[in-house]
C-alpha cells in the first residue's frame, strides 16, 4: 500500500504516517491473513508492505477480495492513528500485489521514484525499514528476500550507472541553486517555514554547509518545539523574520493538509476550489512589506542581494506572484526538477533496465520456491502411496525377497513418475501458470493406484531379465 509525493503533499503524508512506527505490529496483530509487514515512512512517502498468507490446500490462491479486505483493515488502522476517516485513508493509498510490488520497491530503492530522480538517501531508508521490522519482529521470509534484493538492486544501479553519485536530494539541489544568489553560508540568514520531516532535513543540510543563522516559522504553532529540539530560533512574526532573511525555505504544504483534514468532515474538499491569496503561507503582500522593511534597515532603496525563496511544497506554500516582486528570486519544485537528471537520460535508462532484470530474476526465483513447495508435497504424497501399496501387497508374496523386489520396482516407478511431475511443475512456474491447477495435474501424474497397469507392470515375475525389461517399459 503506497502513498507518496505523486498524489499527496508533505504534511498530508506526515499526517497519514502519524502512527507509522507501530503500524507493522498493528497490521500483523489485526488481521490473521497478514503474516509480515514492513513500513517505509519518509518525507516523500508512506508505504506498508504486507505478506499475505497463502490459504491451505485445496483452496486456490488469495483472491482479490481477500487482498482488498487486508487493505481495508490497514486503512482502518491508519485512520485511527492519523485522525482521518477510514475511506479518506483508503483513498490515499495505491494497492499493488504480485510482480507490481517488486517493480515498485526496486524502483523506489534505486531512486527512480523520487522527486529528484537518482537521489540516494532513499536506499538507506529502505534498509532501515527492514531493520525496524526486524526489531519489531514483524518481517517474514518473503519480505526479507524482497527488501534484501531491493537493496542489492539499488547498489548495482549506483555502481553501474553512477546515477545520484553526488547524493543529490530535493533539499540539496534546491540549496545548490539558491547558493549562487546568497552571501557565504556562514553569513546567510535563513528562515525555514514548516516543522515536518522536510524542514528537519533542510536544517541538517544547512548546518552541513556551515549555516548557523537559522530560524523556523510554523503557521500551526509548532515552531518552538521544533526549534528547541534543533537548537535554532523560533519566530512568530513571519513578515518581520523575512525582513532580515537572505533565504526562505518553505516546505509546510499547508494547502493539501487542509484538504485532507477537511475530508474528515462534510462538504467539498478544499482542493476542489481555485486557490486564493489566503491559501498560501507566504503571500505577496507579506513579501512586499518584508522587502520594504529590509530597505529601511539598509538605508537604501533595496538591499543589493535579492531575497531567495525556495518553495519545496508540492502544492505551493508561496503565492506564485511573489516571483514578480523586484529583487525577489522564487524557485519551486519545478525549478529543482529541471536541474535533476532527466527521466529520459542514459543513466536513468540503464537504471530502469537493471531494475527490470532484477524484478524478472526475483520473480523467477520466487516462482521456483513456490514450485519447490508443490514438489515437496508431491514427493510426500507418492512416498505415502508407495508405502501403502507395499504394506497392502506384502501378503501376496511368498518370500521376503519378493516383497523387497516388489518395493524396489515400485520405488523406481515412483521416481520416474515424480520426475515427470517435477518437470511439469517447474515448467509451469517458469511460464507463470497457476500452480494450484498444475499441482492437481501433477498429483494425477504421480498417483499409484492398486491394480492399475502401472502397478501390475512393476510386479516381479521371478524372471530377473523380464522384471528388468518391465521396469524399463513402465518407466
Amino acid at each position: 500500500m503506497t502513498a507518496s509525493h505523486h498524489e499527496l503533499d508533505l504534511e498530508a503524508l506526515e499526517q497519514l504516517s502519524t502512527g507509522a512506527h507501530s503500524m507493522g505490529t498493528s497490521a500483523v496483530q489485526a488481521c490473521e491473513m497478514i503474516t509480515g509487514a514492513v513500513v517505509l515512512a519518509t518525507c516523500n512517502r508512506f508505504e506498508v508492505y504486507l505478506d499475505v498468507a497463502e490459504p491451505p490446500a485445496p483452496r486456490p490462491a488469495v483472491t482479490e477480495r481477500e487482498l482488498q479486505h487486508a487493505a481495508d483493515e490497514i486503512a482502518r488502522l491508519i485512520a485511527d492513528a492519523s485522525g482521518v476517516r477510514p475511506d479518506v485513508a483508503r483513498s490515499a493509498f495505491t494497492v499493488r500485489s504480485g510482480t507490481a510490488v517488486a517493480e515498485h520497491l526496486f524502483s523506489v530503492a534505486s531512486g527512480l521514484d523520487s522527486m529528484v530522480v537518482g537521489e540516494r538517501e532513499i536506499s538507506g531508508q529502505v534498509r532501515r525499514a527492514l531493520d525496524s521490522a526486524h526489531d519489531a519482529r514483524t518481517t517474514s521470509a518473503r519480505l526479507e528476500r524482497l527488501f534484501q534484493r531491493a537493496s542489492r538492486t539499488s547498489k548495482r544501479v549506483g555502481h553501474e550507472t553512477h546515477l545520484g553519485a553526488d547524493g543529490r536530494s530535493v533539499v540539496s539541489v534546491g540549496l545548490d541553486l539558491a547558493e549562487a544568489s546568497l552571501p557565504p553560508w556562514r553569513q546567510a540568514g535563513v528562515v525555514v517555514v514548516g516543522t515536518g520531516a522536510y524542514a528537519g532535513a533542510t536544517v541538517a543540510a544547512l548546518r552541513a554547509r556551515g549555516c548557523t543563522d537559522i530560524s523556523v516559522y510554523s503557521a500551526s504553532g509548532r515552531a518552538e518545539q521544533f526549534a528547541v529540539a534543533r537548537g535554532i530560533e523560533p519566530v512568530t512574526d513571519l513578515v518581520d523574520a523575512l525582513g532580515s532573511a537572505d533565504l526562505v525555505v518553505s516546505c509546510s504544504g499547508a494547502g493539501t493538509r487542509r484538504a485532507l483534514v477537511d475530508a474528515t468532515t462534510e462538504g467539498p474538499a478544499a482542493d476542489d476550489a481555485e486557490p486564493s491569496a489566503l491559501d498560501y503561507i507566504l503571500q505577496t503582500a507579506a513579501v512586499v512589506t518584508a522587502r520594504e522593511r529590509a530597505a529601511e534597515r539598509a538605508g537604501d532603496e533595496m538591499p543589493e542581494r535579492p531575497l531567495v525563496i525556495l518553495d519545496l511544497a508540492l502544492h505551493r506554500d508561496v503565492d506564485p506572484r511573489v516571483g514578480d516582486i523586484d529583487h525577489v528570486l522564487l524557485m519551486d519544485l519545478g525549478t529543482v526538477r529541471a536541474h535533476a537528471p532527466s527521466t529520459s537520460s542514459e543513466p536513468v535508462r540503464l537504471a530502469r533496465g537493471i531494475v527490470s532484470d532484477a524484478v524478472r530474476d526475483f520473480e523467477d526465483r520466487e516462482a521456483m520456491r513456490a514450485a519447490d513447495r508443490v514438489i515437496v508435497a508431491l514427493r510426500q504424497r507418492i512416498e505415502s502411496e508407495v508405502d501403502a501399496e507395499v504394506a497392502r501387497s506384502a501378503s501376496t508374496f511368498s518370500s521376503e525377497a519378493d516383497v523387497r523386489a516388489h518395493e524396489k520396482s515400485l520405488r523406481r516407478l515412483a521416481g520416474v513418475l515424480l520426475h515427470r511431475g517435477i518437470v511439469r511443475v517447474r515448467d509451469a512456474a517458469r511460464q507463470g501458470e497457476p500452480l494450484d491447477d498444475v499441482a492437481a495435474e501433477a498429483a494425477r501424474i504421480v498417483t499409484l493406484r492398486p491394480g492399475s497397469a502401472a502397478v501390475a507392470a512393476s510386479a516381479p515375475t521371478g524372471n530377473p531379465a523380464r522384471d528388468e525389461s518391465r521396469e524399463r517399459s513402465a518407466g
